[in-house]
């Protein structure tokens, strides 16, 4: 087990450094929470490449940074006594041993999936009127299409087999082919979301991350081209001056590596 008195001194030191750079610093002086939240929000998409890249050392320190921000937004609303980082801390462990009663209550769960049924009518008893409130509105598309579905789902909106799911796709699929045959350019943007949207949904059912798996063929793809663009420039070529069936032969090369 980590040792909890050596955790809790270095986070006392992240406090210590926090202050100081708070009260000395003529940058840290001038941020606010509005100033700050792009550069959260950038600092967790390098943590997610981190994380694809399975990079646990720059994955460390991508934490580190997340970490930090959660810190400095603390300590701004410190300021204002509206709430600390102890506030926080006691709010996020309130939350998880309210909604976990089947740890810190009688409540018998079978699976996750279970676990994750009761977490949403928890989350309902708690006030609030629709199991979706939780989804940020800022969410990338993609991200919030899974995040819907998984809601929905924990509350037993559901298909009850992935083959119907599939099929779905395919209706979908008709469905935006009759539309582009048609070319009615705003019902075919309506028809190749529903097709995104059940592709997202599948993804569940297989347990795939449709975020994760995109990302994984961006990097593939940005691969294969930077080898292609090296080879052109090898051989003093513009991609644009080569035939396709010439970079295709680089291309085949670049899957094989």
């Amino acid at each position: 087990m980590p040792d909890k008195s050596s955790q809790l001194k270095a986070f006392e030191r992240l406090l210590i450094v926090m202050d100081e750079l708070r009260e000395q610093c003529p940058w840290d002086k001038k941020q606010t929470m509005e100033s700050l939240r792009h550069l959260t929000i950038e600092e967790v998409y390098e943590l997610g490449d981190a994380i694809l890249d399975k990079d646990l050392d720059e994955v460390k320190k991508e934490l580190g940074d997340v970490l930090l921000h959660i810190v400095f937004y603390s300590r701004i609303a410190s300021e204002t006594n509206d709430f600390d980082i102890a506030d926080v801390c006691h709010s996020i462990c309130d939350k998880l041993i309210e909604r976990h009663p089947h740890i810190y209550g009688d409540v018998k769960v079978d699976n996750e999936e279970d676990v994750k049924r009761n977490w949403e009518q928890i989350k309902l008893k708690e006030g609030k009127k629709s199991v979706l409130e939780g989804v940020p509105r800022s969410l990338p598309a993609m991200v919030k299409a899974n995040r819907i579905q998984d809601k929905v789902a924990g509350v037993g909106f559901d298909w009850e087999k992935p083959e119907q799911v599939f099929e779905k796709i395919e209706e979908e699929l008709a469905e935006l082919r009759s539309e582009i045959a048609i070319g009615d350019k705003n019902a075919i943007e309506s028809e190749f979301g529903d097709v995104l949207f059940s592709m997202i949904n599948y993804a569940r059912f297989l347990k795939v991350s449709p975020e994760n798996a995109l990302e994984r063929t961006n990097k593939k793809f940005i691969k294969r081209f930077q080898y292609l663009e090296s080879k052109a420039k090898e051989l003093n070529k513009s991609l644009k001056d080569m035939t396709l069936s010439e970079m295709d032969v680089f291309w085949e090369e670049a899957k094989s590596i």
